[in-house]
């Protein structure tokens, strides 16, 4: 069943014809009582229904609106519902204009301004709001309607007028739109970014005429979906140039129906936003960052010309209809003595089972014999089963009706669950029955994410002046793309980079999947390569020397483990599904992937070593515990093993609290338990009464005896030292083991160490965290007092980060100053190891409220209560530490926020500022990240192969050090191992058979093969599009990209046709054996792989390339010849890509066939 469908449930719901009774006889004022969880969305969604009217609801604040607009626009879709957002960040009076709460916002504007005119008449509207964003004056109705455009399908406009137009309503002309208020022109498509749509349009002409209109996702820039026409309206919000701007009221045509709490509390918020005004410091950074004088700031951001006073808004509202949701069952009177009529509703609030499914199983038992219909609203299908599972399992157990026929399933849920005595039913939501947080979705989410994907764009694409790394010839530096004459004077596209001494190489378009980024340290710049030197080559074979070395380490331990005997775990009991499914939050499919992985592993009688790796809040934590309870529930012992006393303190805290309705003994051993604690908390370990056991490296001392340890779990392994490791070296061999850690190891290296390691990696991000909410300010006493006095008033922590102990006192004094009733304490590395641990671990135990600290605190401390972080000078920090001090904030159901402290942006070099909008924009957890982190993955290399790693990967960039390492492991699978590695190896021989001879192909071809700069503008982006080219593999891949294409650019011309087939002709060239393909002056000379043992001299393909070369027909236009003993076969009259393609699939496809002879009309073909 469907969530809409449930309204029909209301229908004749007393209470809802009382309310529509009311509407059609136009009472000023009604009282709604007894609406209790969601029930108030679903009453007024069903009384409007059959209405005309247009809704105005308000919530007390922002999170309360959004839930409220959530649950109305599920019951009656995007159309109807409709939510106006403030077009700040934050608080108004910093002045943070934030583009996708103006999109919103011009989206309503639009709506009510069509509505106005007549349109949508007879239909209800219904607009969610809260006090900050009514606050807020908008452009006069005219205006907006005159500063519109609108573009149909079969309609003519002349293009070149259209742009100018856009030019004047402030469009800004870029290469690729990105973001709101951007347009581009591409031949005969023009792509525009309206603020009132959160898609942008791409309309295609066929001369002047609009051919087709279509929506386009900003990230991948492909078309979604095709629309009659397209809307568009400029930025009403932002440019306030010199228009008296107006209420939001002035823009109802009919007098609203207001729905609040209390509409006066509504009016004074809004005159206290008023009252506060701007601050300073919002000014201030205006006028630095703009070419205003302070005294033109001044005027433009006075709050009389900017916001509305609560008393104007107050008479403004009193002419339509007010329905007071009330929160409590008080006074019927209202001011002036008159009676108002109340509409009574009987509702409950669901009860709060917390995960107590005996509660929840009686409950629906109890409701049911009342005669009341049970309907369970989850957004995903998987929890409903999860719930209908394990009611049944125990309505077996307790003998009675089966779980399935307790209650109906509904696909889409609300916010808060209720029961309606008038219907007879109850509507409970999953998220409160599994505890779990439940996130609202807005639809400015898409803007928030297009400014996203341009920030990665960014960081992907070549600069001029970025480090970069050739596979053959070392570190250099990119100059850029450019063309140069061929050998035949035509034109071909290269890329230029330079090396030590100013030497330069110019490399092929068709050769760059040899070139990759510099990844190194952050902030350090490499030593460029000097060419021909050799020095590159040897740095190479030293790196792959050291790495054979520790591979070769870890290849021997797994093959020793593969021989021993472990303890084969029995399969999930009831108690174990039960663990799982009380997770408070949703499983990602990682998540899921790899608690089986481990789960799986402990089932089968080897020991397990796995290395789980994940972000910073990605639910290691859980696997583990649901580990650790599976092994417990075996009678097995679990040690957990952590590198600081706090982390074990927090460890312990963790899994006592998910375990505790479960009949296992969780303690924790470390240097703060006192004697006597640690005496009888061994003796219990040695009696076997403690079935996990948190603790620092003690754990595997000497004193330490487990009666039974089936399970080992380390986190963060390389913080311990080198004698720790050892120790734990020789326990892995026969105990499982299961190592965690934050730093994600690179795909790609997972890939290389496949057979030595077994390794989970978990990527996506948990659904429904709360995004944290980050913001870029200059530094000012005013948003730190801000900060910390809303942390006080929700009895929080915050923290602060800055780079310098220096700072730390100035601080201090300001704090003291401006919030003098804060618990301020001070931390960093230059203090006594025991006096830091006092002072972190009472935060944790919050005697402080506020933690000043230097960067110490991303050593994975966790404080759930602390959800404010404030970074002071945030330009000096890499990525990676912004992301990781960020990641400290955010762990609990709290909303959290950070605040990067730093000079205005257009004082900072730009490399710093892409990394702060990064992070800014990057909000969510995991969010895609990682592509950005280039220290993540080097410090993942250093986690997974020793810490003196880094110096190899800064040498030699991360891209060229990983496919030495994956060379390095295949040549030790191949030789020393080949034993340990003889299925693999065999399966794989298996596969070359059929496949490629050569491992690179290199073509090098004088043809017109590139993407022309009409058609493909800006250098960056075809550059992007070169290497997205480069690493395509198959067929069905090129077509993909042939449509991306054509979506976003329009049809091919002729040298972009030529350049894709390139791919397929390099992959024919592996097939058939040529290291080296040449196609100049119309002939195509293949170079035969040098090592003359390959089984490519003994195959088919070799033998049919012979027959094809001797034979009579053909022996006037191939030559075979040796040339440096290298051997190579060249074939005249082959003058496109096209037709060389058709020669080398001739050999592949006659040889698949077993078909070796070659009759006119193939050879004819061929020669095409």
């Amino acid at each position: 069943m469907e969530l809409n469908e449930l309204l029909s449930l209301f229908d004749h719901h007393p209470g809802v014809l009382r309310l529509r009774e009311q509407l059609s006889a136009r009472r000023p004022r009604v009282r709604l009582e007894g609406l209790r969880g969601s029930s108030a969305a679903v009453v007024l969604g069903a009384a409007a229904q059959s209405s005309g009217d247009f809704f105005l609801v308000v919530g007390d604040d922002e999170e309360e609106a959004a839930y409220f607009y959530n649950d109305l626009r599920q019951l009656l879709g995007e159309h109807t519902v409709l939510f106006l957002p403030s077009s700040y960040r934050r608080a108004v009076k910093y002045g943070h204009r934030d583009t996708a709460g103006e999109i919103l916002r011009t989206d309503v504007l639009s709506r009510l301004s069509d509505r106005a005119a007549g349109a949508e008449a007879g239909e209800p509207l219904f607009v969610v709001t809260f006090p900050a964003a009514l606050a807020e004056r908008v452009a006069p109705r005219v205006s907006l309607s005159a500063r519109s455009l609108s573009l149909k399908v079969a309609e003519s406009y002349d293009v070149i007028e259209l742009t100018h137009r856009l030019e004047e309503l402030g469009f800004r002309r870029k290469d690729y739109v990105y973001e709101p208020g951007e347009y581009a022109l591409r031949g005969s498509i023009l792509d525009i970014f309206s603020y009132s749509s959160e898609y942008p349009y791409r309309i295609d002409f066929f001369g002047d005429e609009v051919e087709s209109v279509h929506s386009f996702e900003v990230q991948t820039q492909l078309s979604r979906s095709v629309v009659e026409g397209a809307q568009i309206v400029p930025n009403v919000e932002g440019d306030t140039s010199g228009e008296q701007l107006v209420p939001i009221t002035d823009y109802f045509s009919q007098e609203p129906v207001v729905v609040a709490h209390d509409l006066q509390f509504v009016c004074d918020r809004v005159q206290q936003i008023f009252d506060e005004g701007f601050a300073d410091q919002a000014l201030a950074e205006q006028a630095a960052t703009s070419e205003m004088e302070l005294s033109e700031v001044y005027t433009r951001f006075a709050a009389s010309r900017l916001l509305v006073n609560g008393k104007e808004l107050q008479s403004q509202l009193a002419r339509g209809m007010y329905w007071q949701w009330s929160k409590a069952a008080d006074q019927k009177k209202v001011a002036g003595g008159e009676i108002v009529p109340t509409v009574v509703f009987h509702t409950q609030l669901q009860p709060l089972f917390h995960k107590q499914f005996e509660q929840v199983l009686a409950t629906f038992r109890s409701l049911i014999a009342d005669g009341q219909r049970i309907y369970v609203l989850a957004d995903s299908e998987k929890q409903q089963e999860r719930l209908r599972d394990i009611l049944g399992e125990l309505a077996q157990r307790e003998g009675g009706a089966p779980g399935a026929s307790l209650f109906t399933p509904v696909h889409l849920t609300l916010h808060e669950g209720f029961a309606d005595a008038d219907v007879a039913a109850a509507f409970y939501t999953d998220h409160q029955i599994f505890d779990r947080f439940h996130k609202y979705n807005l639809r400015s989410d898409h803007a928030r994410n297009a400014k996203m994907s341009l920030t990665l764009k960014e960081i992907r694409q070549f600069e001029p002046g970025d480090y970069v790394v050739h596979v053959d010839h070392g570190v250099g530096q990119f100059v850029g793309l450019m063309r140069i004459p061929g050998s035949d004077g035509a034109m071909q596209e290269v890329i230029k980079i330079k090396y030590q001494n100013n030497d330069a190489i110019f490399v092929s378009i068709h050769a760059l999947h040899k070139v990759s980024k510099y990844k190194g340290k952050e902030g350090t710049p490499p030593r460029l390569s000097h060419l021909g030197t050799g020095a590159w080559e040897r740095l190479k074979e030293r790196t792959k020397k050291k790495l054979k070395d520790i591979a070769r380490d870890l290849i021997l331990l797994y093959s020793r483990r593969r021989a021993e005997k472990g303890y084969a775990f029995s399969p999930d009991s009831f108690l174990q599904q039960e663990l799982e499914a009380s997770f408070a939050y949703e499983d990602t499919p990682d998540q899921l992937r790899v608690t089986r992985q481990v789960k799986a592993d402990m089932e089968q009688p080897r020991p397990m070593d796995r290395l789980v790796c994940g972000d910073v809040g990605f639910g290691k934590t859980e696997i583990a515990v649901r580990a650790a309870f599976k092994a417990a529930t075996d009678g097995k012992q679990v040690a957990v093993m952590v590198p600081t006393t706090v982390l074990a303190l927090q460890h312990y805290k963790t899994f006592a609290k998910r375990l505790k309705d479960f009949p296992v003994r969780v303690d924790y051993l470390s240097r703060a338990r006192t004697t006597a604690q640690t005496k009888a908390l061994l003796k219990d370990l040695a009696d076997g009464q403690i079935d996990i056991l948190v603790g620092t490296h003690k754990l595997i001392g000497k004193t330490v005896k487990f009666k039974d340890l089936g399970l080992l779990i380390i986190d963060e392994e390389q913080k311990f030292g080198v004698s720790v490791k050892e120790r734990l070296r020789q326990l892995k061999v026969n105990v499982d083991t299961l190592t965690m850690s934050a730093t994600p190891i690179p795909r790609t290296l997972q890939f290389s160490l496949m057979g030595a390691r077994d390794l989970s990696v978990i990527n996506t991000p948990p659904p429904n965290r709360h995004p944290i909410r980050t913001e870029i300010h200059t530094f000012g006493h005013e948003i730190i007092a801000d900060a910390i006095n809303f942390e006080l008033s929700r009895n929080g922590q915050v923290y602060i980060v800055t780079h310098r102990i220096a700072q730390l006192t100035h601080i201090e004094h300001l704090i003291h100053k401006y919030v003098p009733d804060a618990r301020v304490v001070v931390g960093h590395g230059q203090m006594e190891p025991a006096k830091l641990e006092k002072v972190i671990l009472d935060f944790v135990n919050h005697e402080y409220d506020v933690l000043l600290s230097t960067t110490i605190i991303e050593n994975g401390i966790d404080v759930p209560n602390a959800n404010t972080i404030l970074i002071d000078n945030a330009q000096h920090f890499g990525l990676s530490d912004l992301h990781q001090m960020r990641g400290r904030v955010g762990r609990g159901s709290q909303k959290a926020f950070c605040y990067l402290m730093a000079p205005p942006l257009s004082a900072l070099p730009d490399d710093s500022r892409r990394r702060l909008q990064a992070i800014e924009n990057f909000s969510d957890l995991g969010s895609g990240i990682h592509i950005a982190m280039q220290d993540l993955d080097i410090r993942g290399a250093g986690n997974l192969l020793g810490a003196e790693q880094s110096g190899f990967v800064a040498d030699l960039g991360y891209e060229a050090y990983q496919k030495i390492l994956s060379e390095a492991v295949s040549e030790l699978k191949n030789d020393e191992f080949a034993d340990l590695f003889a299925e693999e190896l065999t399966r794989q021989s298996d596969e070359a058979a059929g496949g490629e001879f050569a491992a690179e192909c290199n073509v090098e071809c004088d043809l017109h093969a590139y993407l022309p700069e009409m058609y493909v503008p800006g250098a960056s982006e075809r550059m992007l599009l070169y290497r997205e080219l480069d690493g395509l593999e198959s067929d069905e891949e090129l077509e993909g990209f042939r449509r991306r294409l054509l979506d976003r650019f329009g049809p091919l011309p002729a040298e972009a046709e030529e350049l894709l087939r390139i791919g397929p002709l390099r992959r024919l060239g592996r097939r058939c054996g040529a290291e080296r393909l040449v196609l100049k002056s119309r002939a195509m000379t293949l170079f035969f792989v040098a090592n003359a043992q390959s089984p490519f001299y003994q195959s088919r393909i070799f033998s049919r390339i012979l027959a094809f070369a001797t034979s009579p027909a053909n022996m006037r236009r191939c030559e075979l010849g040796e040339k440096k003993g290298k051997r190579y076969i060249r074939i005249k009259n082959v003058g496109s890509v096209d037709a060389a393609v058709a020669v080398l699939e001739h050999f592949v496809k006659q040889t698949e066939d077993g078909n070796f002879e070659m009759t006119d009309c193939d050879e004819d073909d061929a020669l095409d």
